[in-house]
């Protein structure tokens, strides 16, 4: 699943972009991350650590959205039943739709064997609940509501327009009375408040559907870092042309939404709407996670007259690409529940390069979530280069204008880390990642 590096002949003019330095490197194929030994090593490294939680959240994601729905008290929505745990992967195992992970499609045995024993001991899920001894589903479901809250201001696909419309109230209308049939008082509720229950199940929507989007990506990550482990990546590029080539593999997979209740299933958001991986699920990802979110509880005034955070939703500019990393114990940006579940599953080669440097086991969340941001940045490069094969033309297009409107259009995309207002520029961490100082 290697896509060849497309080369550039030079054609144009130097740019005179402040970071023409990377400009040109995409321009030659290349990622916004430099391409060096150290960063590939990081990237994958983490990259396999980031899969194996992840392979938890697709799962319990797609349990919360399908069988926990609209539970009033859903105390037990982190445990996932073992009829999920075997849920095959659509892209791992014998039996794939299209096999990207030579792996197995039930849950990974690494995520398995920490479920029995976290970091203390065998005991109770309900005590490893309790001692926070567990993956942080937390972290998962901020990734959720800042895909809920930006969705309307994206510009991607449709799936979000057709959560306001009447088709979509009517499937959630009968999933809701079926879900609340035998209790009469959630139906009173109902009744006078359906806004409210809409509203909820919407955010089951988004379950699902960030659901789907991370059981692409987990095998896509348990793969290149196979790949890396058998030597057959020689560079960042190559990391980045496999996501690239990924994107493309699985673009038109369905985004949907099934419930089922008492051994039925509702059709919330029906596959034949038609609704595709790439425009509902993976680019605004990128967008409400990677770029915006929101601020860090405590360090932003929300009020109007403060004015310390943009009137526009989309020049929000507090996701992992601008995050200043930090151990706050939090599940939004910096994600420093993320860091704590990827700890668990860090590859040999990773641990001894964080002993390395710093304060060592000390600091080690900062340096994992430094390396996160590197890798999401590495990400976000074969996000820019999937856009720049979909909507404009060939690296080697003998054409100068071709090349010149490529350019344009990396220059938009960079552009973003260049932005003064709100501190857009200090807090991009674009300039950092260039250099391996930045730990």
């Amino acid at each position: 699943m290697v896509l060849a590096q497309e080369k550039s002949t030079a054609k144009l003019p130097p740019s005179k972009h402040e970071f023409a330095d990377i400009i040109h490197r995409l321009e030659a194929g290349g990622a916004m991350l430099p391409d060096t030994p150290e960063n590939l090593m990081q990237i994958i490294g983490i990259y396999k650590a980031y899969a194996v939680p992840m392979d938890f959240y697709w799962r319990d994601l797609l349990y919360i959205g399908e069988r926990v729905f609209l539970e009033p008290l859903p105390f037990f929505k982190y445990f996932i039943p073992q009829e999920y745990l075997d849920l095959h992967n659509h892209y791992a195992g014998d039996d794939a739709d299209l096999r990207i992970w030579r792996g197995p499609a039930t849950a990974h045995p690494e995520l398995l064997a920490f479920m029995e024993k976290g970091e203390t001991r065998k005991m109770p899920r309900l005590l490893h609940h309790w001692f926070h001894d567990r993956i942080n589903m937390e972290f998962a479901e901020e990734c959720m509501r800042a895909m809920l809250w930006h969705g309307r201001d994206m510009g991607y696909g449709k799936f979000d327009a057709y959560l306001d419309s009447d088709e979509y109230k009517a499937n959630a209308d009968r999933a809701i009375k079926a879900y609340f049939k035998y209790n009469p008082a959630m139906l009173g509720l109902y009744k006078l408040f359906p806004e409210m229950f809409l509203e909820q199940c919407r955010q089951a929507s988004y379950y699902a559907n960030l659901g789907l989007f991370w059981e692409v990506m987990a095998p896509v990550f348990f793969e290149m870092s196979d790949i890396y482990d058998e030597g057959g990546f020689k560079g960042v590029p190559d990391a980045m042309n496999f996501l690239v080539n990924g994107i493309f593999a699985i673009a038109g997979r369905p985004i949907y939404h099934h419930v089922y209740i008492r051994g039925e299933r509702y059709e919330i958001i029906p596959k034949s709407k038609g609704f595709t991986w790439l425009y509902e699920a993976a680019l605004p990802y990128v967008e409400a996670v990677f770029y915006r979110t929101s601020p860090f509880r405590g360090t932003k005034s929300y009020n109007a007259q403060a004015g310390q955070i943009p009137t526009e939703q989309k020049d929000f500019h507090y996701g992992v690409l601008y995050a200043d990393k930090f151990p706050v114990g939090t599940a939004g940006i910096p994600p420093t529940l993320l860091a704590q579940d990827m700890y668990h599953f860090l590859p040999q080669y990773l641990r001894d390069y964080y002993q390395q440097h710093c304060r060592g086991e000390d600091d080690i969340l900062v340096q994992l979530g430094i390396t996160f941001q590197r890798s999401m940045y590495c990400v976000t490069s074969a996000v820019i280069q999937a856009l720049r094969t979909a909507l404009l033309y060939p690296l080697d297009d003998p054409n100068p204008r071709h090349l010149q409107a490529n350019r344009e259009f990396f220059e938009k995309q960079i552009n973003r880390f260049c932005r003064p207002e709100f501190g857009m520029k200090d807090a991009a961490r674009l300039r950092q990642i260039q250099t391996a100082d930045y730990r």
